[in-house]
């Protein structure tokens, strides 16, 4: 029998995970997302902002956000409405508090905090529905001045929160 090179085993090693992908229940994707096969469609509601203080451009992006996370990491269509699975909520808290002191009791670094509440609705699978609330925050030096700094700590910690709800909703690990 020929031996095989490198080559010929990584082509055989491929080969082989497509034939024991395509027998697996549901989708697969390589981001680790476990999607029901049936499943084609998702809708994405916008998040209102209920919390006390509201940034204007938080809602938006936050569900942009998601969208997009959904759209670029599984072979999901994102549609208006009716869907397969649906994810709505709401933004319940955009809080800004001193998170630590310095040695002479001054606030030396200030914590943005930021809550949504999130309902996940998979019509292909009702076991799978979930609602839970999701929060992450980022420290800041207080000494900066918040309107400096929000822009990029808002964009990371939506960031992670688009993250844990993907993670919650089409990833079980």
């Amino acid at each position: 029998m020929k031996r095989l090179g490198h080559r010929g085993i990584a082509l055989l090693a491929a080969a082989l995970m497509s034939v024991a992908f395509a027998g697996c229940k549901g989708g697969y994707s390589f981001t680790g997302a476990s999607i029901p096969a049936n499943a084609k469609t998702i809708s994405v509601s916008t998040f209102p902002n209920y919390a006390a203080t509201v940034n204007p451009q938080l809602s938006q992006k936050l569900t942009d956000d998601l969208r997009n996370l959904f759209s670029s990491q599984t072979s999901l269509n994102v549609v208006n409405g009716n869907a397969d699975l649906e994810i709505s909520g709401e933004i319940t808290g955009y809080v800004t508090r001193a998170a630590a002191l310095s040695a002479n009791d001054e606030v030396s670094m200030n914590r943005l905090t930021i809550t949504i509440k999130v309902k996940f609705v998979n019509n292909c699978d009702p076991d799978a529905n979930f609602e839970q609330s999701f929060s992450r925050y980022r420290d800041y030096n207080a000494q900066l001045n918040f309107s400096s700094v929000e822009s990029t700590l808002m964009g990371e910690i939506v960031s992670e929160l688009c993250d844990d709800v993907f993670n919650k909703s089409v990833v079980n690990w």
